[in-house]
C-alpha cells in the first residue's frame, strides 16, 4: 500500500491514547515561524531598549583603538593577544543583552506552543533520518511544498520591505556618508530598527497561518484507519490497567463536575464527618429537591467546606444522611420516602433564614 492510499484510508480522528502516546514520544505540533517571529521581536526589543545606549558606548570604546593607536603598542604576541581579548570583551559586553533577550524569546515561543518535556527518543540516531527516500519525500512531499511556499512568501515580503525602506531612506543614508563617521552607527541602528519592525508586521499573517497549519497537519498525520480504531478499542478493553485508568479519569471528571455544582445547592444534609448530600430546591418550580452532589469521608468534608464558603446551610442529621447516601444518586430527584423529612428541613431553613449550621 502506498503512502497516499494509506493516508486516504485514515478517515478517523486520532484517539486520546494515540495523541498522548505521540506527545510522550515528542511528536507535538510545532511552528518554526512562531520561533522565528519571537526572535525578530527579541531583536526589535533589543534594538529599541538596549542598542541606543550600547551602540554609543561601543563606538566610544572602539574609537580609542583608531584615535590613539600608539596607546596600544604591539611588541610581541602577548601584546597582540591582550589587544584581541580586550576587543572581544568589549564586543561580548555589547552582545550579551541581545543574546539573553533572544534566548528568552525562543524559550517563550517554545513554551507557548507546547509544555517542555525530556524525550530521549528524539535525540537517538535513526536510519530514517539519513534515508535518501525519506529525505526525498520530505523535500518534495506535501510538507516540503508548504515549507517552500512559506520560504517564498518570506523572501518576497522581506525583499519588498527592504526595498521600500531603502528607497525611503536613500537620502539620509547618502548624507550619512559625508558626515562624521561616529554618526553612522546611529543611522544604521535607526534603519535596522525600522526594518525589523516592518518585517515583524508583515509576517504576522504568516505566523498565524503557520500555527494553525502545524496543528492541522499534526492532527491529520495522527489520523487512524477504522481497523486501527477497532484494534485499539480491543486492546483497551482487554487491558486491566487501561480500564482502571479510564475509570479513574471518569471518576475524577465526575467528581470535579459534582464539586462545581455544590455552590448551586440549597442546603446540605450531613453526618458530621462521614456523609454529605447537597440538595437543590427551586420554590418557584416546585417538585422534589434534586441531588447535585454526595460524598463519603474526605469528599463529604470537601462538600461541607464548599457549602460553608458559599453560605449554604448545613443540616446535621445522622440517620437521614446515612439513609439518603445509600438511596439517592447525583442529578436525580430524591425518592418519595424522603419527602417528609426533607420538607421539614426546608421549613426549618426558610423559617430561620438561609445560612449557618443546624443539628437535628
Amino acid at each position: 500500500m502506498s503512502d497516499d492510499e494509506d493516508k486516504e484510508s485514515k478517515t478517523e480522528e486520532a484517539s486520546e491514547k494515540k495523541i498522548s502516546d505521540a506527545v510522550e514520544k515528542g511528536n507535538v505540533p510545532f511552528s518554526r515561524e512562531a520561533t522565528l517571529f519571537a526572535s525578530l521581536l527579541g531583536i526589535f526589543a533589543s534594538l529599541s531598549f538596549f542598542a541606543t545606549t550600547k551602540t554609543g558606548t561601543l563606538t566610544e570604546r572602539l574609537a580609542h583603538y583608531v584615535d590613539d593607536p600608539s596607546g596600544y603598542p604591539i611588541a610581541n604576541g602577548e601584546d597582540a593577544l591582550g589587544l584581541m581579548w580586550s576587543a572581544i570583551m568589549i564586543g561580548a559586553e555589547f552582545l550579551l543583552p541581545f543574546v539573553v533577550v533572544l534566548t528568552l524569546a525562543g524559550l517563550v515561543a517554545s513554551l507557548f506552543q507546547n509544555a517542555p518535556s525530556l524525550v530521549l527518543d528524539r535525540i537517538q540516531p535513526q536510519w530514517s533520518r539519513i534515508s535518501v527516500v525519506k529525505g526525498w519525500t520530505r523535500i518534495f512531499g506535501k510538507q516540503g511544498q508548504v515549507e517552500f511556499g512559506k520560504s517564498l512568501f518570506k523572501f518576497g515580503v522581506i525583499a519588498a520591505v527592504v526595498l521600500a525602506l531603502l528607497m525611503s531612506e536613500q537620502a539620509s543614508v547618502v548624507n550619512a556618508l559625508f558626515t562624521d563617521p561616529l554618526t553612522m552607527p546611529a543611522v544604521m541602528l535607526s534603519l535596522a530598527t525600522r526594518l525589523i519592525s516592518a518585517v515583524c508586521v508583515a509576517t504576522i499573517v504568516l505566523v498565524a497561518a503557520d500555527l494553525l497549519w502545524s496543528r492541522f497537519h499534526w492532527r491529520s498525520e495522527l489520523r487512524m484507519t477504522k481497523q486501527e480504531v477497532k484494534e485499539e478499542f480491543k486492546q483497551a478493553e482487554g487491558n486491566p490497567m487501561i480500564k482502571a485508568r479510564m475509570r479513574a479519569l471518569a471518576q475524577e471528571r465526575a467528581r470535579k463536575r459534582m464539586m462545581s455544582a455544590v455552590p448551586t445547592a440549597s442546603f446540605v444534609i450531613a453526618n458530621p464527618t462521614h456523609y454529605a448530600i447537597a440538595l437543590k430546591y427551586d420554590r418557584t418550580k416546585g417538585g422534589a429537591p434534586q441531588v447535585v452532589a454526595k460524598g463519603l469521608d474526605l469528599i463529604a468534608l470537601k462538600i461541607r467546606e464548599i457549602a460553608e464558603q458559599n453560605g449554604i446551610p448545613v443540616i446535621e442529621d445522622v440517620q437521614l444522611a446515612r439513609a439518603m447516601y445509600k438511596a439517592v444518586e447525583v442529578d436525580q430527584w430524591i425518592p418519595a420516602e424522603f419527602y417528609r423529612p426533607v420538607a421539614n428541613i426546608l421549613y426549618y431553613i426558610y423559617s430561620k433564614g438561609k445560612g449557618g449550621h443546624a443539628k437535628k
